[in-house]
């Protein structure tokens, strides 16, 4: 049983990774469909990630107050209609709206799908589980491009199509298989918090998206950037008050309140900042190599390879060594990679090290560990809001990343020096992390922490009628 419910959870969280990567190769297309201009276009990529950001504590909230099993399916549909929009979007407009649809439902699919591995594994489990569900994202980024470029022979609206089909199986068979208790919550929804939440995450997604790299200062300096960081910055507080006060906060402060939690979440940041490097791997390939852009993108395989890879090995070495190891290897790898990037990135035989180290060490960071953190450390009633805590995290460290790099490798010049100099800025960010993980939990410490938990999970067992 345990099994069915891991690959119906296996195949619902690499439907939403396949659209990440699978929509690249359509863009073109809809541009010439819909007569756009580039500025307009980038919001197919930024409504979802948005809407992403917004749909992730939200989500995983209702999980949390009315069970795994019906969010799990809402969200796949939510992800279906949203495809059904874009696909038969008679203006552009439409396409922005099932794109914000398809990101609101894909927010949820991943950090629901770990709380029901928290819900239906047990502890010493846990790891292996979610480290298959980590290599879904090696496997959307290996297979995504392809699977894109052949449905575009067809159509561009058959890649938002062939999601229709998937979802409908997925949902039936989550529907009839993942476990459908719920809690008994009298609180009423947290609607300030969620509200306040939304804007303090629109804000800041929306602010750190329009920062040009190459002219940062200024950047910052504009109507389209310092106002919403500085909104971001003005909500964050009346956020923590809210969550405070509210009696179902959809965010516990208690989520942040130990030093396990606190390290994990800016682990989990750090792991976005490493993850947006990446995306600069093509840009420098071409300044080192004289390389084309579409070669430049293939020569990121290896490190594809060893995300996808790494990922399931990590999480059975969760169960065996613990996350403290686990996690320590990974940013040592990750700073290993980055300064290879530095010191010999125009060397082709280092490029390639250098990918898959980084590829590994991202494996340990991306997938299972913090996920797994997050499972032991939150109460049952919290599980899917802690989920949503690490993603969060992520996803900001990704948009900050994205800016910073950028920023970087800007301001030394571009090109193949300013790229190097930029794996050197993350490189150190990631030895910092290695230091950091030092203070995670022990071995030992962590399996206290879930015979306790399995304590209270039977105690509770037992007083239910």
């Amino acid at each position: 049983m345990r099994n069915k419910v891991l690959w119906i959870l296996f195949f619902g969280v690499l439907m939403a990774a396949l659209d990440i990567a699978i929509v690249g190769p359509a863009l073109p297309a809809i541009q010439t469909a819909f007569q756009v201009d580039e500025r307009a276009l980038s919001w197919v990529f930024n409504i979802y990630v948005l809407m992403n950001l917004v749909g992730t504590p939200l989500m995983a909230k209702l999980s949390d107050r009315y069970g795994r099993r019906s969010i799990y399916v809402l969200d796949i549909a939510l992800f279906a209609v949203g495809s059904a929009i874009v696909m038969l979007a008679p203006s552009f407009a439409f396409v922005i709206v099932g794109r914000a649809i398809q990101g609101l439902g894909a927010g949820g699919i991943f950090p629901v799908a770990a709380a029901v591995i928290g819900d239906t594994f047990p502890p010493e489990k846990r790891g292996s589980a979610l480290g298959l569900i980590g290599a879904v994202f090696g496997l959307a980024f290996i297979v995504g491009p392809v699977v894109g470029g052949l449905l575009l022979l067809l159509s561009w609206h058959w890649i938002f199509a062939v999601n229709l089909p998937i979802a409908a199986v997925i949902g039936w068979l989550a529907w009839r298989t993942l476990p459908s208790a719920q809690r008994q919550v009298v609180a009423p929804f947290d609607w300030v918090g969620m509200i306040l939440l939304t804007a303090l995450l629109g804000s800041l997604a929306l602010g750190l998206n329009q920062i040009d790299a190459t002219n940062l200062v200024d950047s910052i300096l504009s109507w389209l950037v310092w106002p919403f960081l500085l909104l971001a910055a003005v909500l964050t507080p009346l956020f923590l008050r809210a969550e405070i006060r509210a009696a179902d906060p959809i965010l516990r402060p208690n989520l942040l309140a130990t030093r396990q939690l606190r390290l994990a979440s800016a682990i989990a940041f750090g792991a976005g900042l490493g993850e947006v490097a990446v995306l600069f791997l093509p840009s420098l390939a071409v300044a080192a190599f004289g390389v084309t852009s579409s070669r430049a993108s293939f020569m990121l395989l290896p490190l594809v390879f060893a995300l996808f890879i790494g990922s399931p090995v990590v999480g059975r070495l969760l169960d065996k060594v613990g996350s403290r190891a686990v996690i320590i290897g990974g940013t040592a790898l990750l700073a290993l990679g980055m300064l290879l990037l530095w010191l010999l990135g125009a060397n082709l035989v280092a490029y390639y090290t250098a990918g898959v180290v980084v590829g590994l060490g991202l494996a340990a960071l991306l997938g299972a560990p913090i996920r797994y953190i997050m499972l032991n450390e939150a109460g049952a009633e919290d599980r899917a809001a802690a989920q949503a805590v690490a993603t969060v995290f992520t996803s900001v460290g990704q948009l900050v990343g994205a800016a910073s790099v950028g920023a970087v490798a800007a301001s030394m010049g571009g090109g193949m020096d300013g790229y190097r100099y930029a794996y050197l800025t993350i490189g150190v960010i990631a030895l910092v992390l290695t230091i950091l993980a030092f203070g995670l939990k022990s071995r030992a410490d962590e399996l206290s922490t879930m015979m306790t938990e399995d304590t209270s999970t039977a105690r509770a067992s037992a007083a239910r009628p």
